[in-house]
């Protein structure tokens, strides 16, 4: 990979990163939920889902995804049940005490990386995407593992920043909004949001 081919997907990766999806949204939906420090745990598992992402199309499971209605089916189905899902407990979560919350133990980080890796590694969006685009940017007359290690680690640095921002952005707006009327319709727009990007997903087509 040359120096101008890397910069192109340099400019690319920011505008990947910045892109709304439900990456951003799980990033924004923990700043909320655990505040800035603990809310941070939720972005390196969704960088993982990026590498499980780019390991897939790599090793050439995502061609069979791609290829094979019924594998591309039940992994596109997964990711909706999964959207859905966790709409329906962000929509559903009480308003809380933060002065006694900020104390409290919340989510695990095991269960907190985990969830966000999910989230990214199971969306055949994703695998459909890094076939499509990450290609376009490689050399196949050089060795492609380098190469392959390139991208990733492109994509993770753009990724934690753009998501650490996400996760600021909605921590500073929790702090803000401590009423329990505004707590639930907050948690209401969110859950709503996860919910709608389970049906985008579930109306996609490859």
């Amino acid at each position: 990979m040359t120096l101008a081919t890397w910069l192109a997907f340099f400019a690319a990766s920011w505008a990947i990163s910045i892109s709304p999806g439900a990456g951003a949204l799980a990033a924004m939906t923990s700043g909320l939920n655990h505040g800035l420090k603990r809310g941070l745990l939720t972005v390196p598992g969704l960088i993982l889902g990026i590498w499980t992402q780019l390991l897939i199309v790599g090793v050439g499971l995502g061609a069979l995804v791609a290829a094979s209605t019924t594998a591309f089916e039940w992994v596109r189905w997964s990711g909706v049940a999964y959207l859905v899902y966790l709409g329906i407990q962000q929509w559903r979560m009480p308003p809380r005490d933060w002065a006694a919350a900020e104390s409290a133990v919340h989510r695990s980080t095991w269960t907190m990386v985990t969830s966000a890796w999910a989230l990214n590694a199971v969306n055949p969006k994703g695998t459909v995407f890094f076939l499509a685009v990450v290609p376009q940017f490689l050399d196949l007359a050089q060795p492609l593992l380098p190469q392959y290690l390139i991208i990733g680690l492109t994509l993770s640095f753009t990724d934690l920043v753009v998501m650490t921002g996400y996760t600021a952005l909605a921590a500073r707006v929790l702090r803000a909004l401590r009423s329990p009327q505004q707590q639930r319709l907050l948690n209401q727009l969110f859950g709503g949001l996860f919910v709608l990007a389970g049906l985008m997903l579930a109306l996609f087509q490859r």
